[in-house]
This record gives structure tokens, sequence and C-alpha cells, in this order.
């Protein structure tokens, strides 16, 4: 007989979207956290950093075009972008499974994302350099290029609370250990 915590996660798990994205969820550094160099391919086979963003605030949502979760998320993540200047805020959408560029961007134009800045990792060493356990996940990171905060699942990205986070670390607010208040 299955267990109740298995049959929690089950149902949790085929719940939909509102219920699993209650609440944002953020997890906040307790002090910024340095980001080990990260490298990744434009869709059109140019290298890329995460250091080439340096003085922005970074959005970094990792992501495969096969995962559910991510498709649900991807729209919110653009219309966050749509929020904010994108010489101030860069949401940047890192594919890290092995799906070539052409079909990244099918899965894009699929579902209308336009604004993002997008990068493919087909080694998914990038997830694993900041030991991402699963997808999607997203960072948080201030203009110093360092990890403020955490988000292991999917969000309401174009939501009061994420706007707000996002405006915190903009704004070089306290994101300590803290929740949004």
């Amino acid at each position: 007989m299955p267990s109740i915590r298995a049959l929690t996660l089950v149902l949790l798990l085929l719940a939909p979207g509102p219920l699993r994205a209650a609440g944002f969820p953020m997890v906040w550094a307790s002090e910024p956290k340095p980001l080990p160099e990260l490298a990744f391919e434009t869709l059109d086979g140019r290298p890329a950093r995460l250091a080439d963003l340096a003085g922005k605030v970074v959005v970094l949502n990792f992501w495969a075009t096969w995962c559910a979760p991510c498709r649900e998320e991807m729209p919110s993540l653009d219309r966050l972008q749509a929020a904010f200047d994108p010489a101030q805020v860069t949401v940047v959408a890192l594919s890290v499974d092995r799906a070539p560029a052409e079909r990244v961007q099918a899965f894009l134009d699929e579902i209308g994302v336009t604004r993002l800045a997008v990068y493919r990792d087909p080694t998914a060493a990038t997830s694993r350099a900041v030991k991402l356990p699963g997808l999607p996940g997203t960072l948080l990171i201030d203009r110093e290029g360092r990890e403020v905060g955490r988000l292991l699942g999917i969000a309401t990205w174009d939501g009061p609370e994420a706007v707000a986070a996002v405006r915190r670390v903009l704004e070089g607010g306290e994101t300590r250990g803290s929740a949004l208040r």
C-alpha cells in the first residue's frame, strides 16, 4: 500500500499550476555567493559567459525543451523581462538539454516567448556547477555577479512577489536570508 507521503507527492505533482506555485518560494542566500565561471553559447553557436552580463541584475533560468513545468513557467519569465529595462535586468533562459538550437527556438516560438536572452548549454555543465538538482531552476544574481537567491521549481515570475524580489536586488536592497515583506 502506498504511503501517505508518496500519495501527497503524486497529488502535488499532478496539481494545476496555481496550487504548485502558491507563493513565491525564493530561497535567499545568507550572504551574496560568488558563482563559478559559467560558460554557454548563443543559439548561433557563439561562446558566451555569465560574466558578459556584469553590471546587470540577472534572472538565470535553467530549463529544457522536454520539461513540461518549464513550458508553463517560461511565458511569465518573458513578461518579467518586459517589466524591466533590459539594460538593467536581463532574464536569461539557459537551455540545458541536448536539443539543437533550432529546436530550442521552435519551442520558444510555440509558446510566444520573444523577450528573453536565450542561450544553450547542451552539456548541462552550468547546472552541475551551481548544484542545481532539477528543472526548472532559477538563480537571482546581483550586479556583481553573485547569487543572492535561488528558486527551485515553477514560479509565477511576473507576479508581485517576483517583481518585488528583482526590484529589491536592482535597487541594492537587503536580501540576505530574508523573505520579502
